[in-house]
């Protein structure tokens, strides 16, 4: 013989009140602004670290006298219609930046040569960046 009982009942007070279930809007509020956060810094992370429209790479250098140096780029660009600037810099044994020039890359040139003063004797030069924003000061309009 056999009677059906009920599950016995927990000691009222002894476990503090039971635990509410999880509210799921705060599931799906977290998981959103997440998705959104993590969008926004990968965006953020291709503009800034992609790859440059325009980039220009030192083929060779020579130092001159007079405390100069020749320096021979090729330039690289994704629209060759549109005009550039780049900067090159030379620099002296220690290391440090002794020489800087920007250089109007005109438009369809892929090969630009160009003189740098230095205040030092020059042993290297580098360049330092290219863009497509030229100064009003360097525009040829």
């Amino acid at each position: 013989m056999s009677t059906a009982s009920a599950p016995p009942s927990l000691p009222e007070g002894r476990y503090g009140r039971p635990r509410r279930p999880a509210r799921r809007w705060r599931v799906w509020l977290f998981t959103g602004i997440a998705l959104v956060v993590g969008c926004a810094v990968a965006w953020i992370g291709y503009v800034n670290l992609g790859a440059a429209p325009i980039s220009a790479e030192r083929v060779t250098f020579e130092e001159l006298p007079g405390n100069a140096m020749t320096i021979s780029l090729n330039v690289t660009r994704d629209e060759p219609d549109r005009p550039g600037v780049c900067i090159v810099r030379t620099r002296d044994i220690s290391g440090a930046e002794s020489g800087r020039r920007e250089v109007y890359i005109p438009p369809r040139d892929s090969r630009v040569d160009v003189v740098v003063k230095s205040i030092d004797r020059p042993v290297t030069a580098d360049v330092y960046g290219c863009s497509y924003d030229i100064p009003e000061y360097m525009s040829r309009s």
